[in-house]
C-alpha cells in the first residue's frame, strides 16, 4: 500500500512562524507566552482551511514544551513534544464537537478536567466545531469553562462564530482569522515545489489559488489533484482545463474586439466559449472581473490589488492603456445589468448577446456626447446674451434692431464673451419675448402648484394629527378587548382579559399574573400589534409585555367554605351566649353522633 500523505497534512506548520497568512494570531500568542499572560481559555475563528486547528495544536505544544526557544517555539526535542508529534500525549485532549455535542460527552470532558497532567505543566482542551455542541451542552460547560483549574486550558475552534451563545463567548478570548491572500498561497504553494522537486508556472499557481477562494487547505487539495494529473511540470494550460476555468485569453480578445467594434469576433468568441461547456453567467461574470481587473490597471497606485502573475499582469496594464475608462466603467455597467436580468431572461444566450453589442458601440456612444453638449451650451449662452450664432454660408448681415417706434437701435461694442455674435432682429425680439411672457406663465403656473401643495400638506398633518389623537389609554383598552372576542380559543381571550393595560407615550405595557397568560399573549403579540396601529392611527405604537407575579394571589378565586359540623354549630353558640352550656346542663341534653 502507498504512504503517500496529502500535503495538507504533510506540509501543515509544526511552528507559529511556518503558519501562512495569520502572523497577527502567532505574534499575539507569543507575547502572551513571553509574558506569561496565556489566558485559560482561546476561541479561535474564521473560515475553513485558515489555520485555526494548527494554531490550536501549535500553542498547546508550546505551552507544555519543557525548553522552549527564545523567540517561544516548541523545540521538538523534549519528551512533550516527541510525545506530540507521535500523537501520543495524555496531556492534550482533542474533541470533535461535531460528532460529540451532547451532555454527556461534555460531561466526560468535565470529568477529565479533574486530573492533573501526569507531565507538562497543562492539561490543553482542544474542541473543534464547537457550534456544533447543543445548547444543554453549552450550559453543562459553563462553570468549567469560566473557573477551570489553574492546569487546564481549553482552545476552542469554529467557523461560524455567531452560533456560539455569548456567554461562552465572554469566558474566551476571541482570535479572528483572516482568509489567506493569493499572494501568500502562491508564496506557499511555490515552497512546496521546491521541496517536491516541481516544476510550475506562476501563473497555474495563481488560479489554484484564486480557485481555492481564501482556503489554503483547499489550495492544497487542489495542488495534489493537479499534480496527480500533470506529473512534475504544472502548466497553466493543464490547470485550467483540469479546473474548469476559462482561459484569461478569451476574456482580452474580447475586450479587444469591442475597442475595434468588431461584433463578429465577439459573437463567434462567445459561441466557442459557449461550445466548451460554460455557462453565459459564468462568462458574464468573468467579462466583468476582467474589466474590473483592467480598470484596476488605469492607476499605479491600486495595481496591486490586482492577484495575478507578471506575465498577466503586463499583458493587462498593455490593455489598460488601450482602454479607456469611460468604456471599462459603462461596459462594467452593463455586465451588471446583464447580471442581475439574467435569471428572468428567457432566452439566455440571445439576453448576454445583446449586451455584447450594446458594450461593441460604447465609444462610439461616449464620443457623441460630449458634442451634443457643448451645441447645446453654444445656443443656451447665445440666447442669455441676447444674440444669435453667426450666419453660416452666404456671410449676408442681419438688419439692425428696432425699438417700438421703428427707431433704430445704436448698436453695443462687442464685449469679449460675445465674440462675433450679431444683435438680434425685431422679429427674432418678439419671439423671445413671447417665450419669456410663456416662461413667466409657467412659472406661475408651477407657483400655484405649490402653494396648492403646500395646501394639500398642511391638510394631512392636520390630518394626522387627528389620527394620532386615538392613541389613549381608554380607546386602547376598548381595542384590546374588542380584539380579545375575536380570538377562537378562550384561553387566550382570558389572558387579554386579565392583562392590566398602561400607556406610557408610544408604549402600551401589558401586565400579566402568569407565565401561561404571558406565553399566550406572545403568541397573538405581532396580530394584536397590527390591528392596533391601524385601528389607533398610530404606526409607532409598541407593545411590551409585563409579569407580575404578586397579582396572581388576587386573581385566584377563593375557595368554598366547608359546611360546619354540629359540633362546630354547638361551640358558636356557646361564645355567643354562654346560658346554652347551662341550658344543656340543665335539662341534660347531648349532641346527636
Amino acid at each position: 500500500m502507498s504512504n503517500f500523505i496529502v500535503s495538507a497534512r504533510k506540509y501543515r506548520p509544526q511552528r507559529f512562524e511556518d503558519v501562512v497568512g495569520q502572523q497577527h494570531v502567532a505574534g499575539t500568542l507569543k507575547n502572551a507566552l513571553a509574558t506569561d499572560h496565556v489566558a485559560h481559555a482561546f476561541l479561535f475563528t474564521g473560515p475553513r482551511g485558515v489555520g485555526k486547528t494548527t494554531c490550536a495544536r501549535i500553542l498547546a505544544k508550546v505551552l507544555n514544551c519543557e525548553r522552549r526557544t527564545k523567540d517561544y517555539e516548541a523545540c521538538n526535542e523534549c519528551a512533550s513534544c516527541k510525545s506530540f508529534n507521535e500523537n501520543a500525549s495524555f496531556n492534550i485532549i482533542e474533541l470533535d464537537a461535531a460528532s460529540n455535542n451532547s451532555v454527556e460527552h461534555i460531561r466526560a470532558l468535565i470529568e477529565q478536567v479533574r486530573f492533573q497532567p501526569q507531565q507538562g505543566q497543562y492539561k490543553v482542551f482542544i474542541i473543534d466545531e464547537v457550534h456544533m455542541l447543543s445548547q444543554a451542552a453549552f450550559n453543562a460547560f459553563l462553570k468549567t469553562l469560566e473557573e477551570p483549574p489553574p492546569y487546564a486550558i481549553f482552545i476552542l475552534a469554529t467557523t461560524e462564530k455567531h452560533k456560539i451563545i455569548p456567554t461562552i463567548l465572554s469566558r474566551c478570548q476571541v482570535f479572528d482569522f483572516r482568509r489567506i491572500t493569493v499572494a501568500d498561497m502562491v508564496l506557499h504553494l511555490k515552497n512546496i515545489c521546491t521541496k517536491e522537486k516541481i516544476q510550475a508556472e506562476e501563473d497555474a499557481l495563481h488560479i489554484i489559488a484564486q480557485k481555492a477562494d481564501g482556503a489554503l487547505r483547499d489550495a492544497l487539495s487542489i495542488f495534489d489533484r493537479i499534480t496527480s494529473f500533470a506529473g512534475k511540470k504544472i502548466r497553466y494550460d493543464d490547470v485550467i482545463e483540469n479546473l474548469n476555468v476559462l482561459d484569461y485569453d478569451y476574456y482580452f480578445q474580447i475586450v479587444d474586439a469591442l475597442l475595434a467594434e468588431d461584433a463578429s469576433t465577439i459573437l463567434n468568441l462567445f459561441d466557442q466559449i459557449l461550445r466548451k461547456g460554460f455557462e453565459p453567467d459564468v462568462f458574464i461574470n468573468g467579462l466583468a472581473e476582467h474589466l474590473r481587473n483592467v480598470l484596476v490597471c488605469k492607476d499605479e497606485a491600486t495595481l496591486a490589488l490586482l492577484e495575478v502573475g507578471e506575465s498577466l499582469r503586463e499583458r493587462y496594464r498593455k490593455q489598460a492603456a488601450l482602454a479607456p475608462a469611460s468604456f471599462l466603467l459603462t461596459a462594467l455597467s452593463l455586465c451588471n445589468d446583464c447580471d442581475v436580468n439574467f435569471k428572468m431572461a428567457r432566452n439566455k444566450r440571445l439576453h448576454v448577446e445583446m449586451a455584447l453589442l450594446k458594450m461593441c458601440y460604447i465609444n462610439r456612444a461616449v464620443k457623441a456626447a460630449p458634442q451634443s453638449a457643448t451645441e447645446k451650451k453654444t445656443t443656451d449662452e447665445s440666447i442669455t446674451a441676447g444674440t444669435r450664432p453667426p450666419a453660416q454660408g452666404n456671410g449676408s448681415t442681419a438688419a439692425p434692431a428696432t425699438n417700438g417706434n421703428n427707431k433704430e437701435i445704436a448698436p453695443q461694442p462687442e464685449s469679449p464673451a460675445q465674440g462675433n455674435a450679431q444683435p438680434l432682429s425685431r422679429t427674432e425680439m418678439i419671439e423671445l419675448a413671447s417665450g419669456l411672457r410663456q416662461g413667466l406663465k409657467k412659472a406661475e403656473n408651477i407657483s400655484l402648484r405649490l402653494d396648492a401643495y403646500e395646501q394639500a400638506v398642511e391638510v394631512e398633518e392636520a390630518e394626522k394629527a387627528a389620527l394620532e389623537s386615538r392613541l389613549t389609554l381608554e380607546n386602547a383598552q376598548q381595542e384590546w378587548l374588542a380584539y380579545a372576542k375575536t380570538v377562537d380559543s378562550r384561553l387566550v381571550g382570558l389572558a387579554f382579559s386579565n392583562a392590566e393595560l398602561r400607556l406610557e407615550e408610544k408604549t402600551l405595557t401589558a401586565v400579566v399574573a402568569t407565565n401561561t397568560d404571558l406565553s399566550h399573549l406572545q403568541g397573538e403579540l405581532m396580530r394584536i400589534l397590527e390591528v392596533l396601529r391601524n385601528r389607533l392611527h398610530d404606526p409607532r405604537l409598541k407593545i411590551r409585555l409585563e409579569l407580575d407575579e404578586s397579582k396572581a394571589q388576587a386573581l385566584q378565586p377563593q375557595a368554598p367554605k366547608r359546611p360546619m359540623t354540629a359540633k362546630e354549630k354547638l361551640d358558636q353558640m356557646k361564645e355567643v351566649n354562654p346560658l346554652v352550656d347551662d341550658l344543656l346542663r340543665r335539662f341534660d341534653l347531648k349532641m346527636d353522633e
